[in-house]
């Protein structure tokens, strides 16, 4: 009997694992659900919203991995995000590795139009390991705002 448990305990184990991992990151689903009422909140009271995105304790704008960030986008500088002292900061300097992710992040917006959601691919390490990110950002106004997720 014990031989016969033990492979079903030990299956029981990795899929619990496997389910609690898969709940710690956000969806693609979620990432747009947060994209969607940021854009609202915007579109109601800019202010507002901006400061509804910074405050870590606002689960709408910040669950899990998932956040939004927003900059402004004739001068490139956050006017949104989870740690305050990148407020101000010109998102264009940002780089991962060799990857200007910033400058790209800024040029997606610049390119599509207002309303319409723009992808960005990149690598970002999950769990110390390099993993797919896609960052799905949106014009409304003079902001430029996102939400990434991995894939």
């Amino acid at each position: 009997m014990r031989m016969l448990c033990a492979p079903v305990f030990a299956t029981l184990s990795l899929l619990t694992a496997n389910l609690a991992s898969a709940e710690q990151f956000g969806t693609a689903e979620e990432a747009r659900a947060m994209l969607d009422r940021a854009v609202a909140a915007l579109k109601s009271d800019e202010a507002a919203a901006l400061r509804a995105f910074s405050d870590a304790k606002n689960k709408q704008f910040h669950d899990r991995d998932l956040y939004v960030s927003c900059f402004n986008t004739s001068d490139g500088k956050f006017t949104a995000f989870p740690g305050p002292g990148m407020i101000g900061i010109d998102v264009r300097t940002f780089k991962l590795g060799d990857d200007p992710i910033g400058q790209r992040a800024f040029d997606a917006i610049q390119s599509t139009p207002e309303g319409t959601v723009a992808t960005m691919d990149y690598n970002f390490p999950k769990s110390g390991k390099p993993a797919l990110k896609q960052s799905l950002e949106m014009r409304i106004g003079n902001q430029g705002c996102g939400v990434a997720y991995y894939k």
